[in-house]
């Protein structure tokens, strides 16, 4: 899939631990983005620095540099995919922080709110996780929180890897190849999403 000026994307991977499995898919979905001509900025949430939210943090001293970097990131971009694992069946802190100072972020002259950056803006979800359901429970939940919280348009098409731990190759790449379909339907269906959003008039 190609256009004249390449789909920007976003992914943003939920967890930032060593060996996480929804770090690899991410990487595995952005390889195929990448093979469809789009190009790809894959975010690493920990190196924002955010602090745990807190209002009286933000009275004294503002927003933090790392919620600013974050929407950067994107406004630059023609949609998003995140990618989340599931911790007690909801998405991670790390996460739900992040996009929390997002959404404290006012208007400037240069720049809409942090709430601005993000509405209408496309997105789809993937997860992974060791047991049968995939992450399934989270992703679900950060449907929701995306949509009503940020005005998000998250495309219908999800998909959840269960048994995570045994679905890679030593290349990264996913063993099953209906696995790999699938991640690659919802890589494409967001690039149609915001395609069609992007035309003119």
């Amino acid at each position: 899939m190609t256009t004249t000026t390449p789909l920007r994307l976003l992914v943003i991977p939920a967890s930032a631990r060593e060996g996480s499995l929804n770090r690899r898919l991410a990487a595995c979905a952005a390889a195929m983005a990448r093979a469809d001509g789009i190009d790809v900025h894959v975010l690493d949430l920990r190196a924002l620095a955010l602090p745990v939210y807190d209002g009286d943090l933000e009275a004294a001293e503002g927003v933090p540099a790392g919620a600013l970097e974050l929407q950067r990131a994107v406004l630059a971009a023609d949609a998003l995919l995140v990618v989340t694992p599931e911790y007690n069946g909801f998405p991670t802190p790390l996460f739900v922080n992040a996009f929390d100072w997002l959404s404290r972020i006012p208007a400037t002259e240069a720049n809409p709110s942090g709430l601005a950056a993000t509405a209408e803006r496309p997105v789809a979800l993937l997860s992974a996780s060791p047991g049968p359901a995939g992450g399934l429970r989270s992703m679900n939940f950060v449907r929701q929180y995306l949509q009503m919280a940020f005005a998000m348009l998250v495309a219908p098409q999800q998909f959840a890897l269960g048994r995570a731990h045994e679905a890679f190759d030593a290349q990264g790449g996913l063993k099953e190849p209906r696995a790999a379909q699938a991640v690659q339907g919802v890589v494409q269906s967001l690039a149609r999403l915001a395609l069609r959003l992007r035309a003119p008039g």
